[in-house]
């Protein structure tokens, strides 16, 4: 295997993390969001509650990665915005699992077809 594909195929940091704060960065990729749209978001997906107490540690925890950023929106509120290293990790991610998922030229097929419906 090149070194190219090798890298292709890595997740990278995002091995690292939880599914918890990947989806944090998913939600992230699509504006930057203050931390209770965050929640909210989360709490859609996951179809339950969310508490403060599990968010912004981890939000914190992505900022201290430079996954995210962190601006203050009003001295109550912050916003979180995907970095590039963020975005780079996310694409990362999604090269791996793609590798393991296109495992012939059907199901490679599939992947194309839900991204065309995700545009």
């Amino acid at each position: 295997m090149s070194e190219a594909q090798a890298v292709r195929n890595d997740p990278g940091v995002t091995k690292e993390l939880t599914a918890f704060q990947r989806n944090v960065l998913v939600i992230l990729a699509e504006e930057p969001r203050y931390g209770l749209a965050i929640k909210r978001e989360l709490e859609s997906y996951y179809d339950s509650e969310v508490n403060h107490g599990r968010l912004y540690p981890n939000l914190d925890d992505l900022v201290e990665m430079d996954l995210v950023e962190k601006s203050e929106l009003d001295k109550r509120t912050n916003q979180y915005e995907l970095t590039e290293v963020g975005y780079e990790a996310l694409l990362d991610q999604l090269g791996w699992e793609f590798s393991k998922i296109a495992t012939d030229e059907d199901r490679a097929a599939d992947l194309r077809e839900r991204i065309e419906r995700a545009n």
